[in-house]
């Protein structure tokens, strides 16, 4: 291997460790609407307006067969997106690229075989400025099933 294929490939597998993301999750055994409901009332607490919320799940289920598939994934699943203009200002004027995390999202998902059980999660962020966001969604999660 020469030198270049080397530093590409070691250039390659840094961006891809600096940027992987795992989903920071909690699992409970309470209803899809009790959970939701609790997610949109926890950031309405904090202050913050939800901008959009996606119905993945939905949209899974109404595009399954249309894709070939049989599998049904959810029974239910959204994602609420949101951002707060305080926690975004500081954050992207330590790094403006933090622009790439805005706005930020709390998923909410109930599985076919676990239909008493329904998981919110979101995704972990990079250390740094970001970590600041990443214990604002954690303080809304645990509110909305009960866990602050």
């Amino acid at each position: 291997m020469n030198f270049n294929t080397l530093l590409i490939a070691t250039a390659a597998l840094t961006a891809t460790s600096a940027f992987a993301q795992d989903a920071v999750t909690y699992t409970v055994e309470q209803s899809f609407d009790d959970v939701t409901f609790g997610l949109e009332s926890a950031i309405l607490d904090e202050g913050l307006v939800i901008d959009s919320v996606s119905h993945v799940g939905e949209m899974l289920e109404r595009t399954r067969a249309d894709v070939g598939s049989d599998v049904v994934l959810y029974t239910n699943a959204d994602v609420v997106s949101f951002c707060s203009a305080t926690l975004s200002r500081q954050v992207m004027e330590a790094d403006p690229m933090n622009i790439q995390f805005c706005p930020y999202d709390i998923f909410v998902m109930q599985r076919p075989e676990s239909p008493s059980e329904t998981t919110i999660g979101y995704r972990s962020f990079p250390e740094g400025p970001m970590k600041e966001v990443e214990a604002l969604l954690d303080r809304i999660a645990r509110a909305a099933v009960g866990k602050d």
